[in-house]
């Protein structure tokens, strides 16, 4: 079994129960003074294991599934059996270190969801197929454009704010994606430069 598969069947199965169980997501969600107070730094992570509800986690667990996928012999050839695991771990803390830190004395804020790192996915995914097509609402678009987009809407959400999403998060996990590849293997960015000056869609 794929590492992509186990963490997308343990992201279900943990999101599914806690969305019952009012006590766990307290247990996991990112709360920053918990991780300040109680050292609960545990949460740096198990915040990607839970979702507000059932589209976040089905948008997310079938972005990293077919993504992840296709990324995850990459990592594994590259740093091991686990290099995936690795890189998807780290992603959800990179991706949401910045708003802890932000955040780090506000009681009111929590945030959850593997948003963060599954950009992390994606956009590592982009620097090898920049002009594959990626179904936007079953529409079609490049992935260098979809990515263009993407970051576009994420700053100016994130500057607009009043919407309950952890745009910050999807905006750090991207550029985690795109700069932990390319310091681990720094020839992506040609790969990446010689896809992007010849397109072909698919």
């Amino acid at each position: 079994m794929s590492v992509t598969l186990i963490i997308v069947a343990l992201t279900c199965a943990v999101s599914l129960v806690a969305m019952n169980n009012p006590k766990m997501i307290d247990a996991l969600i990112l709360w920053p003074p918990a991780v300040v107070r109680d050292n609960d730094y545990y949460r740096l992570i198990s915040y990607g294991l839970i979702h507000a509800d059932f589209p976040h986690l089905l948008f997310n667990m079938i972005t990293l599934y077919f993504f992840g996928r296709v990324m995850e012999s990459f990592y594994n050839e590259a740093m091991g059996d686990f290099g995936f695991a690795f890189f998807y771990v780290l992603g959800l803390v990179a991706s949401i270190l910045p708003t802890y830190l932000k955040q780090r004395n506000n009681s009111q804020y929590r945030s959850l969801g593997a948003s963060g790192a599954v950009s992390a996915v994606l956009f590592a995914f982009i620097l090898f197929q920049p002009w594959a097509l990626i179904y936007v609402f079953f529409l079609p678009v490049p992935a260098i454009i979809y990515a263009v987009l993407y970051v576009a809407y994420t700053i100016y959400s994130e500057r607009r704010g009043g919407d309950n999403i952890n745009h910050s998060a999807h905006l750090w996990g991207a550029a985690y994606g795109i700069i932990f590849t390319l310091v681990m293997e720094p020839r992506v960015f040609g790969v990446f430069l010689a896809a992007l000056f010849h397109p072909g869609f698919g």
